[in-house]
């Protein structure tokens, strides 16, 4: 899995590519965002649109940064889930925690 960051604004958009499975693609987000909580950052946008899978393990990476995110007084919104994503997210309840949005545009606008 890879991370293409940018930023809009105040907000660090993470486009991802690749499979988010157990180990080092989980890692690859957690350093991530761990760089940009270092550096002041507090409004992430993970844009899931590349990503054909995930599995439990990025599943719980996901809510491993939404509540490392929460704690500091940041947000985390999810971008452009696949149809798959957007299942597995449904069934475990989780699209009632996750902001996600299908344009980059609705997601920037949507942080206060």
């Amino acid at each position: 899995m890879k991370i293409e960051s940018r930023t809009v604004g105040d907000i660090h958009v993470l486009d991802c590519r690749g499979k988010i499975t157990a180990g080092d693609d989980t890692q690859v987000i957690r350093n991530t965002v761990s760089g940009i909580l270092k550096s002041g950052g507090k409004k992430i946008v993970l844009n899931l649109a590349d990503v054909p899978y995930i599995d439990s393990s990025g599943i719980g990476e996901l809510v491993h940064t939404y509540n490392t995110l929460a704690g500091r007084g940041g947000q985390l919104k999810l971008l452009n889930l696949t149809k798959r994503i957007h299942e597995s997210l449904s069934i475990m309840k989780l699209l009632l925690v996750f902001q996600v949005y299908d344009s980059e545009q609705a997601t920037v606008a949507g942080f206060s």
